[in-house]
């Protein structure tokens, strides 16, 4: 059973000429539901400026709009902060194109259910309540100055200034639940006993939010009257989130050897044993269909972080709804934590490399391209791998390319339960040993990396051991080591690996591209950093060095 909900909303234009508030609600259905939520929004424009009404407007259409077209691996409120962020930028650009929309801004009280969740953003001084139970809570708080000459005037809204900062919070739903945003024409007019009173002797939202906004009004009312309310009346059943969540209560298995049962699978094959991990190969013996299964090793039992890492993990796979990456296969009937994929036969990269296999240029580009094409759609929906390396690329028997292993990847706006920064130190940018955080941008230049193994089995700038903090000068060009490597091949790989993030490719498709279009448009090799600019110091010590060695010189000639 779906979220279902009633929903009702009323602005009415007070004594004013305009009506500067402005509200919605977009109430979507199956997947978009499930993934998305509803959303609930109210937008009180700044009074005394003529774009008042517009920056309410465009604000909550533009939110119940766009936050629907982000990623689905985006948080609720990373989604609306991205969205409602790029919303204040063009307000303040229309504020500052034109002289009649100077100030043009707006408050924004914004409720979105999800599954069994509830989320609210906020910022201004409209108000989100919730009545549960008879009780009617305040969910926000105003942001007003806090002068006693200026109490009424806001300090913060969209539009009113270029650092957005908006209030977040959420909490579990059940059912019965009234969310009601209101504007200050309301809930500065109405005391909470009396809204209390209306939302009990109305049932039906859109009579309760008509009665509060014309109650308002006939209480001497000045400003105009804006409410939302949304009642939930049944809860879904836990969605793909919550029910991996309750996962989490699942015991882990014992370690498993060829030949044993779990859950009407047999194990075929130990494929990966590591400190925290297991992969098995299994082959469900009602379908005989043969799957890899992953689980954590049985000591990891009580280690919430990596439970939580590896629930997480399952739920990315899930996203990642493409013919470049393993699918995980749904199993409800778990007696413990593990997650199904499907199972491919083939080899990885790596292992081709260690069976000899020597990878000509066409091979290398060619995997190239489909490595992009692959890493192009995990980043559409903001999933950074962190590891992309020859062992965690397989090609299999029916020739298609795969890339392996998201159990370090993280998603935008998800903190990572991996301290530092994971992956494999001579596949990192040279940034990362300082202390930057691994982003999208580092998967595409593990991949000029890997690509540049390919073709030379070496590494741009030497093998990097763990826990080594190496120091990085110019890349080798890896027509040292294959001179027949066409220019074109090495100028791109020498952008990818570039020391400067500045100068390497900014995207998946742009590296696409550029191995796509081959000698036909090759990119330019990145410029080589003068040593000056790339290491001062270092060049003051050789300068002071080289002129002691001619003071020397000179007073032995001298002494002569």
């Amino acid at each position: 059973m779906p979220l279902s909900v009633a929903v009702g909303h009323s602005s009415l234009t007070g004594p004013r000429e305009r009506n500067e508030d402005f509200c919605g609600v977009v109430t979507p259905e199956g997947q978009e539901l499930e993934n998305k939520g509803l959303v609930a929004a109210l937008g009180d424009g700044l009074g005394g400026h003529k774009g008042g009404r517009e920056a309410s407007e465009y604000t909550v259409r533009g939110l119940l709009c766009d936050y629907y077209a982000t990623p689905d691996t985006w948080g609720v409120h990373r989604a609306i902060d991205k969205v409602v962020t790029a919303l204040n930028r063009w307000l303040l650009s229309q504020s500052a194109r034109d002289p009649e929309l100077a100030g043009m801004a707006t408050t924004l009280s914004a409720v979105v259910l999800r599954g069994r969740r509830y989320y609210t953003a906020h910022i201004g001084d409209s108000r989100i309540y919730l009545l549960r139970n008879g009780e009617l809570q305040r969910l926000t708080s105003d942001h007003l100055w806090d002068h006693p000459e200026l109490k009424n005037v806001l300090s913060r809204a969209v539009g009113l200034d270029a650092h957005l900062l908006l209030d977040y919070a959420e909490g579990e739903l059940e059912e019965g639940d009234r969310f009601v945003l209101l504007s200050d024409g309301v809930w500065g007019v109405l005391p909470e006993e009396t809204m209390v009173e209306v939302l009990l002797d109305h049932p039906d939202p859109q009579q309760a939010a008509a009665s509060l906004t014309s109650l308002a009004l006939a209480n001497g009312g000045q400003d105009n009257a804006s409410a939302v309310v949304v009642e939930a009346l049944t809860l879904p059943k836990l969605n793909l989130r919550d029910s991996l969540e309750n996962n989490a209560r699942l015991p882990l298995p014992p370690k498993l050897k060829p030949g044993q049962e779990l859950d009407g699978l047999e194990v075929e094959e130990i494929l990966h044993d590591s400190r925290l991990t297991l992969l098995y190969r299994v082959r469900d013996k009602k379908s005989g269909q043969r799957l890899a299964l992953k689980t954590l090793r049985p000591e990891c039992t009580g280690d919430n972080e990596e439970i939580s890492g590896l629930i997480m993990e399952e739920w990315r796979a899930r996203r990642v709804i493409s013919p470049f990456f393993p699918q995980v296969v749904p199993s409800d009937e778990r007696s413990c934590l593990y997650f199904l994929m499907t199972w491919h036969e083939g080899a990885t990269l790596q292992q081709m490399l260690d069976a000899d296999h020597h990878f000509t240029v066409a091979e290398v580009v060619q995997h190239g391209v489909r490595l992009m094409k692959g890493i192009a759609s995990l980043h559409r929906l903001e999933i950074a791998h962190r590891d992309i390396k020859p062992a965690n690329i397989h090609v299999g028997q029916d020739g298609r390319l795969r890339i392996l292993d998201l159990g370090v990847a993280v998603s935008a706006g998800e903190s990572s339960n991996v301290a530092g920064n994971p992956g494999t130190p001579s596949f990192m940018a040279p940034e990362l040993f300082d202390g930057s955080v691994a982003s999208v941008q580092h998967d595409l230049y593990a991949a000029g990396v890997t690509l540049y193994h390919l073709l030379t089995r070496k590494y741009p700038y030497g093998e990097i051991e763990p826990f080594q903090h190496p120091k990085f000068g110019e890349p080798v060009p890896p027509t040292r080591w294959r001179p027949e490597i066409p220019v074109w091949v090495e100028n791109m790989l020498l952008k990818a690996v570039a020391r400067d993030p500045g100068q390497r490719f900014e995207t998946a498709e742009e590296f696409l591209l550029a191995l796509e279009r081959g000698a036909s448009r090759p990119v330019r090799a990145p410029q080589r950093v003068p040593l000056m600019a790339r290491n001062p110091l270092q060049t003051w010590k050789l300068i002071a060095a080289l002129s002691l060695v001619a003071n020397l010189v000179l007073l032995m000639l001298l002494l002569r």
